[in-house]
């Protein structure tokens, strides 16, 4: 699982879950406004890949993955980052 930020674009600064990825383009998802059945697709180099997950995020995934999940795993990255930000 990896999660990826945008960089560019309306939804700059958005994390998204990877569901799929090609050459040029990769298929996001963020369980509200990306569903799992109509993913973003946007191009390789409008995105960071972000690789290191923290534990409480693989955990959520690991549980499945369905839009509640994403949702809440998104969610979940978003706080952990801000703490971090924060200290």
């Amino acid at each position: 699982m990896e999660f990826a930020k945008s960089m560019s674009g309306h939804d700059k600064n958005q994390i998204y879950l990877i569901k799929e990825k090609d050459e040029k383009y990769v298929y996001l998802v963020n369980g509200t406004t990306k569903p799992l059945a109509a993913p973003k697709k946007k191009s390789v180099k409008h995105i960071q890949v972000i690789k290191k997950l923290p534990i409480e995020i693989t955990e959520i995934l690991s549980e499945g993955i369905t839009d509640i999940t994403v949702k809440r795993a998104v969610k979940q990255y978003c706080r952990l980052i801000r703490c971090a930000e924060e200290s």
